[in-house]
C-alpha cells in the first residue's frame, strides 16, 4: 500500500460527506461508490485551483454525458485570453499506486478539446451542467478570445505511458494547451501544512540595508540560478502569501517573455527587464563588514511578489539543464527583502496588494481586513449570519455568507450588473470594489441579496421540469429582478433596507421567494423574446446574451406584474 495514496483515500471519507447533499440533489448520485470517486475528482478541482467548496463543485461535470470531462472551469478574459481547465479522473480502488493513468481518458479528453472550442462542432447528448460550460467557452471564442487549454489528468497511481504521450503529441495541439498529471503525491505535498522556510539569500554586488520605522529593508541583486536553486529546494512553500497562483510557461504572455529573456543571446539584461522579487520575513541577518556579495539568512521566509518569475526561472533552468545548457553568473535579479514584526499583519497584506495590483489577481483575503469588511462582518453577525470575510476549508452553512458570495450578490441584485457578478469575479474586489462595497452598504442588505441570489443559483444547479431554458444562463439577470420586486413590495428604497425591516424582509423571502423567481424568470423570458422576436435562441446565444448588459435595461424599465 502507497502512504500518500492512503492518506488521500482517507481524506475522501469526509469529502464525501462534504459534498453528499450537493451530489444527491445536483447529481442524483447516491451510490457510495461513485461518490467516492466524485469526491476525488471534487478534491483535485479544489487542490489544484485554489477554490472554495461551492465554487469548485460547480466545475464538476462527472456523470453520464459527460463527454470525457469531470470538470471543466472557465476564466474570464484577460489580454484577449482566457484559460479553461479540463479534468479527467480515474480513482481505484487498489491502493498501491502501481497503474498509469487509462489511455482511454487521455483519448477522451483529447476528443473533447478538439470539440469544445469549435462552435461548429456537434456536441450529441451532453449533460446540461457541462454544456452550459462549453457554450461559456464557445461564446468566448465567437466573441474573439483565445482559448489557453490546461488539460489535468488526475487518478491515484503513474502518469499516463509512452503510448499515451504519443496520442497527445499527434493531437497536435501545440502549446495551446498543456498536460498536467496530478495524484496522491501531488495532493498530499500540496495539502501538507506549509513549514517554516529559513534559507540564505546570495546577493551578488552592492547592496543597500536601512532601519525603517522598527522595520529593516535589504535591496540587492541575486543570479538567476540562485532563484532557481531556491525554488528546488523549497518549491511552493515559499509562495503560500503570495496572491497569484502559477500560470505555466506556455500561453502565458508575461511567462514566456520571462523565459525567451533567459534563453536569448543576452540573458545579463534579464535585470532589466524584470520588476524583481519582493520578499518578507521575520528577522535577517548579514555581515556587514563585508563590501558586497552578501549571504543573507532569512527566518521564516516568503516570496509575496514575483511568483510567476521564480516559477518560471525554475522551470526554464530545468528544460536548460535537460539539454545541457546553463545560463551565465552575470543573469540576476532585483531582490527586495522586509524584515517584519509578527505584529505588523496588515503591512504584510497591503504590501502583497501593492506589489502585485499590477495584474488582475484573486483580492477577496488582501481586503479582508478593510473596515468595511469588518463593520459587515459585526453587522451580519448581529442578523444572525455568519460573514466569513476570510476563506475558510470546508462547506459553508446555511448561515455562512462568504465575501465573494456577497459580492456577486450584491453587483446582481442592488447594482444592477448582473453580467459583472457572474463574469468579472475577478475584479469585485479591485476595480469594481467601491461599487459593490459603497461605504453606506450594511449587513440587511448583504443578506437580503444573498438570500435572493440563492434561490436564483439554486434553480440554476437544480432546474426544476418548470424552469425554462434560461435559467441555467440567467440566474444573476433573475435574481436582479426579484430584487425588484422585494423593494417594490416592502414599499422600501434600497437605502430603507436597514436592520430595522430585517426580519419582515426575510419572512417576505421565506414567503413569496419562490413565486417572486418563477415571476422574474418570465419577465427576462419577455425581455429575450422581445430581444429576438420569435427566432428560435440556441444555448450559445443565451450564454453569449447573458455575458453582455443588453437585456438589464429593458428588464429594469419592464412593469412588475403579479
Amino acid at each position: 500500500m502507497n502512504l500518500n495514496a492512503s492518506i488521500i483515500d482517507q481524506r475522501l471519507k469526509g469529502v464525501q460527506d462534504e459534498i453528499r447533499e450537493w451530489a444527491r440533489d445536483e447529481l442524483k448520485l447516491t451510490d457510495e461508490g461513485r461518490l467516492r470517486s466524485l469526491a476525488f475528482v471534487y478534491l483535485c478541482v479544489k487542490t489544484m485551483l485554489d477554490l472554495d467548496a461551492r465554487e469548485a463543485f460547480d466545475c464538476v461535470t462527472d456523470g453520464s454525458g459527460d463527454f470525457g470531462v469531470d470538470a471543466m472551469q472557465v476564466t474570464e478574459e484577460v489580454d484577449g485570453e482566457f484559460v479553461v481547465t479540463v479534468f479527467q479522473s480515474k480513482y481505484a480502488t487498489r491502493l498501491e499506486a502501481d497503474g498509469n493513468f487509462d489511455e482511454g481518458g487521455i483519448k477522451a479528453l483529447i476528443n473533447a478539446i478538439r470539440h469544445i472550442f469549435d462552435p461548429q462542432a456537434e456536441l450529441g447528448t451532453i449533460n446540461d451542467r457541462l454544456r452550459v460550460r462549453v457554450e461559456q467557452a464557445r461564446a468566448m471564442v465567437r466573441d474573439g478570445f483565445i482559448p489557453r487549454v490546461r488539460a489535468i489528468a488526475c487518478n491515484n497511481g503513474l502518469r499516463w505511458n509512452d503510448q499515451a504521450q504519443r496520442l497527445i503529441e499527434l493531437a497536435g495541439f501545440g502549446e495551446q494547451v498543456t498536460w498536467e498529471h496530478v495524484n496522491h503525491d501531488v495532493l498530499v505535498g500540496i495539502l501538507q501544512r506549509p513549514k517554516q522556510v529559513d534559507a540564505t539569500l546570495r546577493l551578488v554586488g552592492k547592496a543597500n540595508v536601512e532601519d525603517m520605522n522598527f522595520s529593516r529593508v535589504c535591496v540587492g541583486r541575486m543570479p538567476v540560478t540562485e532563484v532557481g536553486a531556491l525554488m528546488k529546494a523549497h518549491g511552493e512553500r515559499l509562495l503560500e502569501r503570495n496572491v497569484r497562483r502559477y500560470l505555466g510557461l506556455h500561453g502565458n504572455r508575461v511567462n514566456e517573455g520571462i523565459r525567451a529573456t533567459l534563453r536569448s543571446s543576452a540573458p545579463e539584461n534579464f535585470y532589466f527587464f524584470n520588476n524583481g522579487l519582493t520578499i518578507i520575513c521575520d528577522h535577517f541577518k548579514y555581515n556587514g563588514l563585508q563590501g558586497g556579495d552578501y549571504q543573507v539568512q532569512a527566518e521564516n521566509l516568503q516570496i509575496v511578489n514575483g511568483a510567476q518569475t521564480c516559477m518560471t526561472i525554475y522551470k526554464t533552468l530545468d528544460e536548460m539543464a535537460e539539454r545541457g545548457e546553463f545560463l551565465p553568473a552575470q543573469a540576476s535579479v532585483l531582490v527586495r527583502v522586509y524584515e517584519l514584526p509578527k505584529e505588523k499583519e496588515d503591512i504584510v497584506h497591503q504590501i502583497t496588494h501593492a506589489t502585485n495590483s499590477q495584474n488582475p489577481v484573486d483580492l477577496k483575503d488582501l481586503r479582508a481586513n478593510d473596515e468595511i469588511q469588518r463593520q459587515l462582518e459585526a453587522s451580519i453577525a448581529s442578523l444572525g449570519f455568519n460573514y466569513r470575510r476570510k476563506r475558510t476549508d470546508g462547506a459553508p452553512k446555511s448561515t455562512d455568507i462568504t465575501a465573494g458570495a456577497a459580492a456577486e450578490a450584491l453587483l446582481a441584485v442592488w447594482r444592477t450588473a448582473p453580467h459583472q457578478a457572474k463574469f468579472l469575479t475577478r475584479e469585485h474586489f479591485g476595480k469594481l470594489y467601491d461599487n459593490v462595497f459603497p461605504a453606506d452598504v450594511n449587513g440587511a442588505q448583504v443578506i437580503v441579496a444573498v438570500l435572493l441570489y440563492r434561490i436564483a443559483e439554486n434553480h440554476r444547479r437544480r432546474p426544476s421540469s418548470d424552469d425554462a431554458l434560461l435559467v441555467r444562463y440567467a440566474s444573476c439577470f433573475i435574481a436582479m429582478r426579484m430584487g425588484q420586486r422585494i423593494l417594490k413590495a416592502l414599499k422600501l428604497p434600497l437605502s430603507g433596507l436597514t436592520h430595522r425591516v430585517f426580519d419582515e424582509a426575510k419572512r417576505y423571502i421565506e414567503t413569496h421567494g419562490e413565486d417572486d423567481f418563477a415571476r422574474s424568470a418570465e419577465d427576462i423570458q419577455r425581455a429575450l423574446d422581445d430581444l429576438y422576436g420569435s427566432k428560435a435562441v440556441s444555448t450559445l446565444q443565451l450564454s453569449a446574451t447573458f455575458r453582455r448588459g443588453d437585456l438589464i435595461q429593458k428588464i429594469l424599465e419592464m412593469p412588475l406584474l403579479g
